[in-house]
């Protein structure tokens, strides 16, 4: 008798989840793939939903937060209207071709800036040196805010600067992701702060080991010094993406140093975020906003969401940026899992015309994550997409370039994580050059891939596809 009990009792937990679940997520099919779990996989699909996937706590988290965004909103509102009004009127053709974007992102408030000097930064090799020099010509402050800050060689170097401009005075703010960041979390942040340096961690973990929290993560990766140099991109501090040591796997990443008005966005978003975890206010200051023109000639907008956000503006914007090419089309991603908007958008820009150019890892460092993102490429192979695995080690970008004109390099995967669950934040670059750059950055980067033929692609045996359709049907959990 008492089986019949347990069984009905579980039967009752069962219902209440999958009806917690029909609530609490808006996609239809991530809703799918919780409910598929659920039922599929007696107690532990429930497990595996709390562990990742239920946001019980997020209105009671960000609730604050999204309260003290509106009021620092309102306080730079009126410069941000006069900066993108300005470069709207007055901007190059690569502006004046992508309109419709740039009213989008100042839509979300995020202004459009021109006189900016912007450079790519290359992996590590080339984004270190240009951060160091930038943090010791620090004189007002330093504010930094990362996913992933590791207790290695290059973090403890950043660390002891950070130490010792503290000490001459420089103000310095650090936001710490509590996951991706927990190498530092005792010994390395305690020593920050008897530094002088403020330090704080995004969404505090108690225990690692039993942590469920892998959602609605600080995947940002933000430096602004005095105002008007900014550092943004995919870019952790860590020593793999130096690529010192030919034994260890190569990391191919990318990152831009802007410097003018385009820091901007970057200095709200990290207020916003310093608030928010340091529980206290910041006081918007003018020495907090770059005026200051530096003489570059590109334009810059930002665009950034998370689970803050009342709307996904990084989706919309890639959305927006495909939907707009006219010609080409370079996609570089680490974890391509993009769901239907996104997919469609691209077999449509495929089918039009439009030469799209995709640049994946041939062996990401998830397998599954890896099998749901093959499970995408027969379609875009399909519509006439060219699909490139990266070889060299692992790509670790997340770039675009739109016709030559646009280039947008951030920390945003295109992926459900990136575009619902994570804080996530993307460089729009309106500037020809930057663009030719990174377009030679890609075309050498696929020198070290190799291009999926279609014709054999599409011969591939049931057997070997069945493992990634199976993963496809849990890519929204990804």
């Amino acid at each position: 008798m008492h089986w019949y009990i347990i069984s009905a009792l579980y039967l009752l937990l069962v219902l209440f989840v999958c009806g917690k679940v029909l609530y609490d997520i808006r996609s239809t099919s991530k809703t799918f793939a919780y409910l598929l779990v659920i039922i599929l996989m007696p107690g532990i699909g429930i497990i595996i939903y709390f562990a990742v996937g239920a946001n019980y706590r997020k209105n009671k988290l960000y609730s604050k937060k999204i309260i003290s965004d509106k009021k620092l909103l309102a306080e730079v509102r009126e410069k941000i209207v006069r900066e993108s009004e300005k470069a709207l009127n007055t901007g190059e053709a690569e502006v004046k071709n992508h309109k419709k974007l740039a009213r989008l992102l100042l839509n979300d408030h995020s202004p459009l800036t021109g006189n900016n000097e912007v450079k790519l930064l290359l992996n590590g090799e080339q984004k270190f040196p240009e951060v160091i020099k930038a943090l010791k010509a620090a004189k007002h402050h330093i504010h930094i805010e990362y996913y992933i800050f590791e207790n290695d060689n290059i973090g403890n170097q950043i660390k002891d600067l950070l130490i010792q401009k503290a000490g001459e005075g420089v103000h310095v703010r650090f936001i710490y992701d509590d996951f991706g960041s927990r190498s530092i979390r005792k010994d390395f942040v305690r020593d920050l702060k008897e530094g002088g340096v403020e330090a704080y961690p995004f969404y505090q973990i108690w225990f690692i080991a039993l942590s469920n929290r892998t959602n609605y993560r600080d995947h940002r990766k933000i430096i602004i010094v005095d105002s008007c140099t900014a550092f943004v991109g995919g870019i952790n501090i860590s020593d793999r993406y130096i690529n010192n040591d030919p034994k260890q796997l190569y990391w191919r990443d990318t990152h831009v140093m802007i410097k003018g008005p385009g820091a901007y966005y970057l200095q709200y978003l990290f207020i916003c975020d310093w608030n928010f975890c340091a529980g206290k206010k910041l006081p918007v200051v003018p020495e907090y906003f770059c005026s200051e023109k530096t003489g570059g000639k590109s334009i810059v907008q930002i665009a950034a969401s998370g689970p803050d956000s009342d709307t996904p503006t990084i989706m919309y914007s890639l959305l927006e940026t495909i939907g707009m090419a006219q010609t080409e089309l370079l996609i570089t991603s680490p974890y391509f899992i993009p769901g239907e908007p996104i997919l469609d958008a691209l077999c449509v820009a495929a089918m039009s015309g439009v030469k799209v150019k995709l640049l994946v890892p041939y062996k990401s460092d998830s397998w599954l994550v890896n099998a749901a993102a093959r499970s995408y490429y027969g379609v875009l192979l399909d519509a006439g997409a060219e699909i490139y695995l990266y070889q060299k080690g692992f790509i670790h970008s997340k770039t675009l370039v739109a016709d030559g004109q646009l280039s947008v390099v951030g920390t945003a995967n295109m992926d459900h994580r990136s575009f619902e669950l994570n804080f996530e934040v993307n460089s729009m670059i309106y500037d020809q050059k930057i663009a030719g750059e990174l377009s030679d950055a890609f075309n050498e980067d696929l020198k070290s891939s190799i291009k999926i033929n279609p014709q054999r692609w599409s011969k591939r045996t049931l057997f070997r596809q069945l493992p990634e359709k199976l993963c496809r049907l849990l890519s929204p959990l990804l």
